[in-house]
């Protein structure tokens, strides 16, 4: 759910969806569409439908049982390498080299001397994490991921960082160096959300959470002002497997 989405919007669904489903047998046996509808407003859907296949081969192929292997937390449905890494360090208190932004740019600036982290580089950024993590003692590894990544969310922000407030101020090679302006390669912008083919699959997905009944094809097409953008967004959403068409060519969400 953290997933490209702050904390603040996914905490209260995140609750509500804890209570509901609070072990994987649980979401495995309720429906793909209560899942869709559960996920609310929190974009890219298809994380939702993802978690739901998860669960249902936890339940599976694991006994019920979330695995603790990283091949085999790999192997699920939407788990890449940061939240594999993520869930083994932080569930099941196993240390990993956790890559995500916050961290990044904490090492950017602490390690690298960086004010800025760049593009991601993948292996080099777990490199650099793993070379953090083998200069403390192991039993202290998983609390330093969870230290890294919170500092980097509220202190070592990338706009306003509080570098006062920083416990790393005295070692910290960005600081040491006075805080020189990055030169490197910036990181792409995301594209903006206003107009964009997610916002309106999002409308059309929102009008289908609320329904009770298949919709009409038209219909939802209508509720976006640009016909071949509502088009492209419905086809895609029916191509995700979020949504399904009747034998009368209405829609609903896909059970």
């Amino acid at each position: 759910m953290l997933q490209q989405t702050p904390v603040a919007r996914v905490e209260p669904l995140w609750r509500e969806w804890m209570f509901r489903w609070p072990e994987p047998a649980d979401l495995a046996g309720a429906t793909q569409a209560d899942a869709i509808t559960a996920w609310g407003k929190l974009g890219y859907p298809r994380r939702a439908k993802r978690l739901y296949d998860s669960a249902r081969i936890i339940v599976a192929q694991h006994e019920g049982v979330v695995p603790q292997g990283l091949d085999e937390l790999l192997a699920l449905p939407g788990i890449g390498d940061y939240t594999a890494r993520a869930i083994r360090t932080f569930a099941f208190l196993i240390p990993e080299p956790i890559v995500d932004t916050n961290i990044r740019r904490v090492v950017a600036r602490a390690v690298l001397g960086n004010g800025e982290a760049g593009p991601p580089r993948a292996r080099a950024d777990r490199d650099d994490v793993t070379g953090l993590l083998e200069t403390i003692d192991p039993r202290d590894q998983v609390d330093l991921a969870k230290g890294l990544m919170e500092l980097g969310a509220m202190v070592c922000t990338a706009r306003t960082p509080q570098c006062n407030e920083c416990p790393l101020l005295d070692s910290c090679a960005w600081a040491t160096a006075g805080y020189p302006a990055f030169e490197g390669k910036k990181s792409p912008k995301q594209a903006s959300y206003e107009g964009s083919d997610r916002q309106a699959r999002g409308v059309l997905l929102a009008q289908l959470r609320a329904s009770d009944i298949p919709i009409p094809r038209g219909f939802l097409l209508g509720l976006w002002p640009n016909d071949t953008q509502a088009t492209r967004a419905l086809t895609s959403l029916i191509a995700d497997g979020l949504l399904q068409v009747d034998q009368d060519g209405e829609i609903s969400l896909a059970s």
